[in-house]
């Protein structure tokens, strides 16, 4: 198993440049093709209370800024693959991110997102990352709105409670585990004396010759985000692997309070799974 196809977000947001120059390490690093892929949210004029609608200057107004932002994120997109030696291709299309995305993901092996920026001045929705990974069912790294301090993967930790999910997302990483330098499976236990499948996981990941150390914590369901990175800071994990716990219906997200609050406060890239 490999990434044969990478499939990146490019919106006009300042921060894009911190989830490209992420995409293009793992393209090379996989010998990818790489896809930028823009998506124009729709013109969707107000209709005032008189059943008017704005001017068409307003309407104006709207086109303009759409080519404005295209425009940013193609000039973004070109700049990080210039002499990256890749093969690549640039798409746009219009419609709602998160659909977009998610469709266009199924043709992909990894997506690389941007973590929500609750500061940002472009028009992505909320809760892309996890609206794109629930809606695709493709493996996404989430790179953090303040950039990644070097490439992901070599030091890794792999969240593990022997779900459905952590096991898709244990599957899905396995090129990244593969060529860790050093692999942590974290199991966190909601009391000491809780059971556990480390020893299973760790068995599987040997026979795919990936050598995994295996560390324990007891944490409630409230703090189990929390300490995911706080170990994962005083191991200098660079990447940390999770199944995405959560449903999306009627463009309604129900999260995980693990997956909540990682996601929320994240300092490395996040490979998450549904």
């Amino acid at each position: 198993m490999t990434y044969k196809t990478i499939l990146v977000d490019c919106d006009a947001s300042e921060k894009v440049g911190h989830r490209l120059a992420v995409a293009v390490q793992l393209a090379k690093r996989h010998g990818a093709h790489l896809i930028g892929a823009h998506v124009r949210a729709p013109i969707t004029p107000p209709v005032f209370s008189d059943g008017t609608v704005p001017a068409e200057s307003v309407l104006d107004a709207f086109e303009a800024a759409a080519k404005s932002e295209e425009a940013a994120a193609s000039s973004a997109f070109t700049a990080a693959i210039k002499s990256a030696g890749l093969s690549t291709e640039w798409c746009v299309a219009e419609g709602y991110a998160d659909a977009v995305l998610g469709e266009r993901a199924r043709y992909a092996d990894l997506l690389v997102l941007g973590q929500t920026d609750p500061d940002a001045a472009t028009r992505s929705p909320p809760a892309l990352p996890e609206s794109v990974v629930l809606a695709s069912g493709k493996p996404a790294i989430v790179v953090p709105h303040v950039g990644a301090r070097s490439e992901p993967g070599k030091t890794i930790m792999l969240c593990w409670n022997g779900s459905r999910e952590s096991a898709r997302a244990a599957s899905d990483a396995l090129p990244f585990l593969k060529q860790a330098e050093k692999v942590i499976v974290f199991v966190v236990k909601h009391a000491p004396q809780d059971l556990s499948t480390e020893a299973d996981v760790k068995t599987w990941l040997g026979r795919h010759g990936v050598e995994a150390i295996i560390q324990h914590d007891v944490a409630t369901d409230a703090d189990v985000g929390g300490l995911i990175l706080s170990r994962a800071a005083d191991q200098s994990v660079d990447l940390i692997v999770m199944g995405l716990y959560g449903h999306s219906r009627l463009r309604e997200m129900v999260l995980g309070g693990a997956s909540r609050s990682l996601l929320a406060s994240m300092t490395v890239p996040v490979l998450m799974a549904h």
